[in-house]
């Protein structure tokens, strides 16, 4: 990118510093990232997965945990208070 220096136009109109694509380098950019998108199209749609190379997709794992959960204990549970204080409640309301 080229680096344009603040000026002062013919008008008296001020021009603050920028930067701006040199000549040719927007399309040379548009070329290169097209480029790299049919790349990585052709990256992911290439592979099998296997190292055969014959299509093959590798096993799923099986499931391993029993629905619904239960925990040990689960249906021994207590409730126990949270505090042993009063709480004094205004009702003169």
């Amino acid at each position: 990118m080229v680096h344009v220096k603040g000026y002062v136009r013919a008008d008296g109109t001020k021009a603050r510093a920028h930067s701006r694509w040199a000549d040719g380098a927007r399309q040379e950019m548009s070329v290169l990232a097209t480029i790299a998108l049919v790349a990585v199209g052709f990256a992911g749609t290439s592979g099998s997965g296997s190292a055969d190379g014959l299509g093959k997709q590798a096993p799923r794992p099986g499931l391993t945990a029993m629905y619904p959960v239960k925990f040990p204990g689960w249906d021994r549970l207590q409730s126990t208070p949270t505090g042993s204080y009063a709480i004094p409640w205004d009702r003169s309301h």
